[in-house]
C-alpha cells in the first residue's frame, strides 16, 4: 500500500495504490495527516481507483480523515470506489459525511 500525495492551494489529492487492511494503513493515515494538518486545505480527496483490496481498515481511513478535516471546516470527498466498496461505504453511512462515487471500472 502506498499513497501519492500533491497540493494545489486548497485540496490536497491522495491517490491510494494497493491493499487497504489493517497492516497498512497507519503509515498511509500518519502521511495524509501531516500532509493535511500541515497544509490546512480546504478539500482533501482520497483516490480509491487504484486499490486492489479494502477490509474495515478502508471505512476507518475515511472516517478518520473526515473527523480531522472537520476541525477546521474542510471537506472531503472519496472517489474511484469499485462497486463493492462503494456498498460498502454507503452502507457504513460514509455518503453522509463525505462526497463518495464509484470508479469508471
Amino acid at each position: 500500500m502506498s499513497v501519492k500525495i500533491q497540493f494545489d492551494g486548497e485540496t490536497l489529492y491522495c491517490q491510494l495504490n494497493g491493499e487497504i487492511d489493517h497492516h497498512t494503513t497507519l503509515p498511509i493515515r500518519l502521511d495524509i495527516d501531516d500532509r493535511i494538518e500541515n497544509c490546512r486545505p480546504q478539500k482533501v480527496i482520497l483516490d480509491f481507483t487504484d486499490v486492489t483490496f479494502m477490509d474495515s481498515s478502508g471505512i476507518g481511513l475515511v472516517m478518520g480523515r473526515y473527523k480531522l478535516l472537520s476541525e477546521f471546516n474542510g471537506k472531503l470527498e472519496v472517489t474511484g470506489l469499485s462497486s463493492n466498496s462503494y456498498k460498502v461505504m454507503r452502507l457504513a453511512g460514509l455518503d453522509r459525511i463525505a462526497n463518495i462515487s464509484k470508479g469508471v471500472k
